[in-house]
Formats: C-alpha cells, structure tokens, sequence
C-alpha cells in the first residue's frame, strides 16, 4: 500500500529580529502582527497540504536567533529536511551571518546536506533604508553560498513583512 503521507521538518533560521516568526505567521494565515514577542528556544508549527492525493505535512520550526539560545537550538536541528534562511535586507549583518546558520544547522543535523532556501525578508521597508540588500547582491550571494557550502542554495527571494 503507498503511503499517503510525508511529514517533513523544515527549520527557520537567521538572525533575531528578521521577521522568522512574521513569515510563519503569514505562511500559515495568520496574517502579520505589528509586534511579535521573541522566540525562546524555537516554536512549531504544523502546516498540511494536499499534493496529487497525498498529504504533505511540513513541520516548522522557528528557531530563536539571538546567541544566548545556541545550545537550546542544537536539538531543534535533528532530522530537518529543509531550511529557511532568512535575514533582514535592511541589516547587513543578518545577511553576513547566513554562513555561521548554515554551519550550525549542518553541524546539529549530522551533517545531512539538506535544501536551503536564501530569504530576504521587510523589502516593504527597502525605499527607508538607502544602505539595504538589494535583489541581485542576494541572487549572487546565495551562489557564493552554493559554491562555499557545495551544495544548492537556492535563490533568494524576497518578502515584505507586510
């Protein structure tokens, strides 16, 4: 008999404050809060789908990205099937960190090369700031990423938080 459903574990990763649980949120429905409180350790949540006659059920993990919840997250990262790297385009230093969240999920995962998808989140605010990430230096860097990492990430994409 074919199985009928796939449970996968995609993890959320970046920085504190680049709109992780924002995007969740709004990938859920749930629409978008001016103010959300920060995430301790990480939160869950389950979305299912319908594909071809099987239920896809993705299990979403929103890790808190501030450095004092480092070893909370370790376990977080076992058996994910994907990531969400996400980072604010109006600070460059969340889209610099990228490399040190793709290293701590492989590092907590055994290593298990796994899909990352390269997200530049609050381009609404991208007209506010002059120095924000632009589209292309996003494009390019999720392939130096590719290239430093060898294997795909894949281009970035952008999403307003709004």
């Amino acid at each position: 008999m074919a199985e009928r459903r796939k449970i996968f574990k995609v993890v959320v990763l970046g920085d504190g404050a680049v709109g992780k649980t924002a995007l969740r949120h709004r990938y859920l429905g749930e629409g978008f809060k001016q103010s959300y409180s920060m995430t301790i350790g990480a939160d869950f949540a389950v979305k299912r789908v319908d594909l071809d006659g099987k239920e896809i059920v993705a299990q979403i993990w929103d890790l808190a990205g501030q450095l004092r919840f480092q070893s909370v997250r370790e376990v977080y990262y076992q058996g994910a099937a994907g990531g969400l790297l996400v980072f604010d385009i109006t600070r460059a230093a969340t889209f610099e960190s990228i490399p040190n969240w793709i290293t701590e999920l492989l590092e907590n995962n055994k290593n298990k090369i796994v899909p990352m998808v390269l997200i530049g989140n609050k381009s609404d605010l991208r007209e506010s700031t002059p120095e924000s990430i632009s589209y292309e230096s996003g494009k390019d860097y999720a392939q130096n990423l590719s290239d430093w990492s060898k294997f795909e990430i894949h281009d970035a994409i952008e999403f307003p938080i709004l």
